[in-house]
């Protein structure tokens, strides 16, 4: 991830950003206005940020959604051409440190059935299998397997402590 920085997203990166979640997700691509309202709900409840190259190019991008003690990753591209150079891992590292910051007890999320890549990249950082949620990206008609990283445990039982 050589000369790549993370930094908060703001309102001006919404174009840059919209043009690269229609590359990376041109059958079910957010519109401009939805990430707009995403990122009008932070710092409240939101949490998103850019992967930046020196001059300004966006590279990636991630967000998260955390209230109540749940948090859920929204989103995350990384550029094709940029993939495997561990930006992604940066962004997903940021998002879940956020999560801690915020005292989710947990991060979840979806992931396209047939996206190996990145479902090996959530393994990788602790999240597992909790479910299948059929048809759930469309037009194309695939399921998302929704995955959990639990962030805390609460003691269980009596305490000894009272």
């Amino acid at each position: 991830m050589s000369e790549v920085t993370l930094r908060a997203m703001t309102s001006l990166d919404l174009p840059a950003v919209h043009r690269l979640e229609l590359q990376l997700f041109p059958e079910d691509a957010w519109s401009e206005e939805m990430l707009r309202e995403e990122l009008a709900g932070q710092p409240h409840t939101r949490h998103y940020v850019v992967a930046e190259e020196p001059g300004g190019v966006i590279v990636g991008y991630a967000g998260l959604a955390a209230a109540g003690g749940q948090a859920d990753v929204q989103t995350i591209g990384v550029r094709a051409d940029r993939r495997g150079s561990g930006i992604g891992a940066a962004l997903l590292t940021e998002l879940v440190d956020e999560a801690v910051r915020r005292a989710s007890e947990a991060v979840f999320l979806e992931v396209r059935a047939d996206n190996d890549g990145a479902r090996r990249l959530y393994e990788r950082f602790g999240f597992g299998k909790v479910g299948i949620r059929r048809r759930y990206y469309q037009p194309a008609d695939v399921d998302a397997i929704v995955m959990r990283r639990v962030l805390t445990r609460r003691p269980v039982g009596f305490s000894r402590e009272m």
